[in-house]
């Protein structure tokens, strides 16, 4: 069984292993319920997509008709004004075909620029808490890619009380001495207020700049076997109360979702050590 745990301050139990919505970015309609069906089997009950993210939001509107009550339903925008992040909220309530988002994102949200167009006069935060006002939506969060995620969000915890942050965790990321302090002190911030933990890119191998794409994954190249997935999975859930995002492949999805069912405990950093040399596990990102 999928553990569960308290979704940081939001009330909801959700399982630690989320499903990541870009795995239907390009699915048909019976290849998305399909993913469904697996879904519910498992006990998955927390999903998280985003505006961007393809067809998406439009494969999953048909569930949220008769499955609404059974997940906890996350998107994200990219738009950093108010116009545009209200434009987005509408379109997602339309495609999901919801009345509210449970929690609503600011995507990639790690730019000092992008950050102050996002915090400021007309900015997305404005529209953020008055579709929250509105019962638009329930929470609040932010998210982030890249070697400097971690010192973003917590920049942005400063500037407002979100309830949820969302960046890359996995051993070889977290071998970064600068990536890894700073993550450290993000977690320490997340346990205090009582903010929810996501955690993306748990099974990345290496980038996908050198080698040819077999796979839906964005950034990386994943690791592919169940015995890999399980080890990259389970070192990922070994942080307590965090939550682990779903590699965007639905291929990949029985194997990750396999080895979120049969997590017991962490494999120790020499298992990982060698793991991490067996596989050639390089960082994703530069910089």
């Amino acid at each position: 069984m999928i553990p569960k745990a308290s979704f940081g301050r939001t009330g909801h139990l959700s399982t630690r292993l989320i499903f990541g919505g870009w795995a239907l970015s390009q699915a048909t309609q019976k290849e998305a319920d399909e993913v469904l069906d697996l879904l519910l089997e498992s006990g998955v009950n927390h999903i998280d997509v985003a505006r961007m993210y393809g067809d998406a939001e439009q494969r999953i509107g048909p569930w949220m008709e008769h499955h609404r009550d059974q997940f906890f339903l996350a998107t994200k925008t990219r738009k950093r004004t108010y116009r545009g992040a209200i434009g987005d909220l509408h379109k997602s309530l339309k495609l999901l075909r919801v009345d509210y988002i449970d929690l609503l994102q600011m995507h990639g949200l790690t730019g000092a620029k992008g950050l102050e167009v996002a915090m400021g006069p007309k900015g997305c935060l404005e529209a953020f808490v008055k579709a929250r006002d509105r019962g638009q939506v329930r929470f609040l969060g932010v998210t982030g890619h890249g070697n400097h995620a971690a010192e973003m969000h917590a920049r942005s915890l400063e500037r407002f009380d979100f309830d949820s942050v969302l960046l890359p965790y996995n051993y070889r990321q977290m071998q970064i001495p600068r990536y890894a302090a700073a993550f450290d002190q993000l977690a320490s911030l997340c346990r205090q207020k009582n903010v929810a933990l996501q955690t993306i890119k748990s099974i990345a191998r290496r980038p996908w700049e050198d080698h040819p794409k077999t796979y839906h994954t964005y950034f990386y190249e994943p690791l592919e076997t169940q015995d890999a997935i399980d080890k990259s999975v389970h070192w990922a859930l070994g942080l307590p109360g965090c939550f682990v995002i779903s590699a965007g492949d639905m291929k990949l999805l029985p194997r990750v979702l396999q080895a979120a069912n049969n997590y017991e405990q962490r494999p120790s950093d020499a298992e990982m050590d060698a793991f991490t040399k067996q596989y050639e596990i390089r960082p994703i990102f530069k910089g």
